[in-house]
């Protein structure tokens, strides 16, 4: 489990297909902190730790990973917003992020916003996936590429988010423009929610 607040990013250094898989190798300033097994999030999907070597290490994504997610149109010297797994001790200071990324979204728009920036996000409009939640929500939460986000002026496929000049630092939006795409975990409160208004 995750709290959708970024650590930093880490750099991809070396990409290789096996078979359906892809194992990606980053490094990143805490590799030394990392062990075999770790979950880490990376642009907001959790990944496996498979090997460390040195202040580099190595996580492998399956087809239904790359199938959602933008993983797989990642390059050599790409970043990726990485966070380790949440401490049960310590505040959530973003919302519940499970590392299980719904879907791909696109940007259509950024906005100066007198410091800050606007990003407009569209995605795919599935009827059946938004009864089961999969939907946003004004002042709602939302995961962008691993970002906890609070939703601004959501339409049935749009909505924007605003990043603060911190955030645009020290994540992956500082690379995002007008049709990039990123990963969506919509948040999992209301999903939980839509499944039980299937029973009643």
């Amino acid at each position: 489990m995750f709290s959708g607040i970024i650590e930093e990013f880490a750099t991809v250094v070396d990409i290789r297909h096996d078979r359906e898989n892809i194992d990606f190798t980053l490094t990143c300033s805490f590799t030394s902190e990392l062990k075999i097994d770790q979950s880490v999030a990376h642009n907001g999907v959790c990944l496996t730790v498979v090997a460390i070597d040195g202040d580099r290490y190595v996580v492998t994504a399956m087809k239904e990973t790359l199938d959602r997610s933008n993983l797989g149109l990642l390059h050599v010297g790409d970043k990726v917003n990485v966070e380790r797994s949440m401490l049960m001790n310590g505040r959530l200071d973003g919302h519940i992020v499970q590392g299980h990324v719904d879907q791909t979204a696109v940007c259509t728009a950024m906005e100066d916003a007198d410091g800050s920036t606007y990003f407009t996000f569209e995605y795919p409009l599935d009827v059946e996936m938004a009864r089961h939640g999969y939907f946003t929500v004004d002042k709602g939460s939302v995961t962008v590429n691993g970002v906890s986000l609070t939703v601004c002026r959501p339409t049935d496929n749009t909505f924007q988010v605003a990043i603060i000049p911190y955030t645009m630092e020290h994540t992956n939006f500082q690379d995002i423009r007008p049709g990039t795409v990123v990963n969506l975990e919509f948040d999992i409160i209301g999903k939980y929610i839509a499944r039980l208004q299937h029973f009643s």
